[in-house]
């Protein structure tokens, strides 16, 4: 192949093959479907980061590194006689074709909402399906997620059944309570057992998981909140940097007052 000719989906089959077929790349050739886990995870997040910065091009070549994954994975089952590519894309097209069924445009969902919760339901029975015995509306959320994500998850599946308050006032209040129970819990003399630490870790998780709850019923992702906080937290930090170094000063040699006072005007300035 010729670098810079039109290459196409084909032609990735062909440069995995060789990369792992003998004599081909040593660290690709030393990879199993466990081990290329976290690879795929950070090649997930650069393409979230490079979507959110708007940028086209790294969009397009993050896409290409999550695709190469896909066609890795497929090779690596292949080579173990677990399953193919063509498993993988009868996979995929069973499950949409029966998540979206080609129904009569009276029967089609309304809106994208309503499709949302079809789409729910039909998921939920694909699971009871699949179970021996009746099981539980948070079957199938994976333990590996990150933990605001899955909070999340399991939010919805529960809102799914009915577990849920009717708006949002429900969960405002419920993350007041459990706001005051963290409060309550620092405040607290301790005691052996179980330990403080425990005790303060269960009440910071039950408020986080709270404040999902609350963005799940604003129609917010906690996730993009969280990362869209982090990126004003960084911006405004490196603001009092630079003028705190305009002054001749760094922030360890400064006071939580001036540095606070310096954050202000960032933020006033915003």
């Amino acid at each position: 192949m010729i670098r810079g000719m039109s290459y196409d989906f084909e032609h990735l089959k062909q440069i995995m093959a060789r990369l792992l077929a003998p004599g081909g790349c040593p660290w690709d050739r030393e990879q199993t479907l466990a081990s290329l886990r976290r690879h795929t995870i950070e090649e997930a997040y650069e393409l979230c980061e490079a979507i959110e910065e708007g940028d086209v091009a790294a969009t397009v070549d993050e896409l290409g590194d999550l695709l190469f994954h896909i066609i890795f994975y497929a090779n690596l089952g292949a080579a173990e006689g677990s399953f193919t590519l063509d498993d993988v894309t009868r996979a995929a097209c069973e499950k949409l074709i029966r998540r979206h069924p080609p129904v009569s445009a009276a029967a089609r969902a309304p809106t994208a909402a309503a499709g949302a919760t079809q789409r729910e339901a039909i998921k939920r029975a694909e699971r009871r399906d699949a179970q021996a015995s009746p099981g539980s509306a948070l079957d199938g959320v994976a333990r590996s997620l990150p933990a605001l994500i899955r909070a999340r998850k399991l939010s919805e599946r529960a809102a799914g059944v009915g577990f849920d308050w009717p708006e949002v006032g429900g969960a405002l209040a419920k993350l007041e309570e459990e706001l005051g129970e963290l409060r309550a819990e620092i405040d607290a003399p301790a005691a052996s057992e179980p330990s403080p630490g425990d005790r303060r870790e269960a009440e910071l998780g039950d408020l986080l998981f709270a404040t999902v709850n609350v963005a799940r019923l604003l129609q917010l992702d906690p996730e993009v909140a969280l990362a869209k906080a982090n990126q004003r937290f960084e911006r405004r930090f490196r603001q009092v940097e630079q003028r705190l170094g305009a002054l001749g000063r760094a922030p360890e040699s400064s006071t939580l007052e001036e540095m606070d006072a310096l954050w202000d005007e960032v933020k006033e300035g915003e």
